[in-house]
């Protein structure tokens, strides 16, 4: 196995840097990855350019990347469910197992969860990384690593429309046309959704969801009144839309969706149904992937990210 594992290490506030680190051995539960594609998510940016969120604070180098896919190189010994030459997506977040919130099925609350590039764990943005094998998905012989990557961002979506009960008398806002707020629309639609209309401070973004199905879009406009806002988007509806999903945290998106409607939505996981649909083909992501870098470009890739240059929604960088 070549010895070079180049890995992206966020030192500190805007100090990115590509270096070589060792390959790991798997644990016994565990498999080593030769990765494939890894996207950058806003809160990897978050975390280059501010160095926390929230209380998750970035005090030691840290591995970068959590959006993630690869191609099984070694296996644990108790790995039984997949084998070497599977490729796989990620599931970022691995929970004990163990509390009763693992065994109620909903291990997004374990408080012990382990999740990639989440200070102090490090990341998968790297050319092996080992990530245990119950978290990984086998991904059919049709579907790309780049899918396989954003599984991560598409399961999120999943999960709010599953929760929201979105069907064929549902009428979406989608607050943020990002690339959760645009995988959100693909979900959407594909669950039956009546109607889904999708806000933005960007056009380009705007534009991107017109072509993957919004049936209407709302361009936010600074020197709009809040009230002329909610009047605007409750008559794109007729009325108001009985479902309102935030995908962009912004602290005036959470109120604008309040004040729109009563039933709001934000995100955790669902792996299995993500990937059944970009597998049956109901969910097409392969545009929302504008840009494309090699692992030894990552800081372009990032700034390309950050800034949004050349209408930038998910940038994928290759490790391979």
């Amino acid at each position: 196995m070549t010895k070079d594992n180049l890995s992206a290490i966020l030192y500190a506030v805007n100090d990115l840097r590509l270096e070589n680190t060792s390959i790991e051995e798997p644990e016994d539960n565990e498999v080593l990855l030769e990765m494939g594609c890894v996207g950058i998510c806003g809160s990897d940016v978050h975390y280059l350019v501010n160095g926390r969120i929230g209380d998750f604070i970035l005090k030691k180098p840290m591995i970068i990347g959590h959006e993630s896919s690869g191609t099984v190189a070694k296996l644990g010994k108790n790995v039984k469910n997949l084998k070497v030459g599977d490729r796989v997506g990620i599931e970022p977040g691995v929970p004990c197992r163990i509390c009763n919130f693992c065994k109620e099925g909903r291990y997004n609350l374990c408080k012990d969860i382990v999740f990639c590039a989440t200070p102090p764990v490090h990341g998968s943005l790297r050319r092996f990384y080992k990530h245990a094998a119950d978290f990984c998905f086998k991904l059919p012989d049709h579907v790309s690593l780049e899918e396989g990557a954003l599984l991560e961002p598409l399961s999120v979506a999943v999960h709010a429309c599953k929760r929201g009960e979105i069907s064929i008398n549902s009428k979406v806002l989608i607050l943020g046309a990002g690339p959760i707020g645009l995988v959100t629309l693909l979900v959407a639609k594909a669950m039956g959704a009546n109607k889904v209309v999708i806000t933005d401070i960007l056009e380009n973004r705007l534009k991107m969801a017109k072509k993957l199905g919004a049936d209407d879009t709302y361009l936010l406009q600074k020197d709009k009144s809040e009230k002329d806002v909610v009047a605007d988007i409750h008559a794109i509806f007729d009325d108001e839309p009985n479902r309102t999903v935030d995908a962009s945290g912004a602290q005036a998106s959470i109120r604008l969706a309040i004040l729109v409607s009563f039933k709001i939505y934000t995100f955790i996981t669902d792996y299995n149904d993500a990937l059944e649909l970009i597998a049956s083909g109901r969910v097409n992501v392969k545009p929302l992937i504008t840009h494309n870098y090699k692992i030894e470009d990552t800081k372009q890739a990032f700034e390309t990210s950050r800034t949004g240059a050349g209408g930038a929604i998910k940038v994928m960088i290759h490790c391979k």
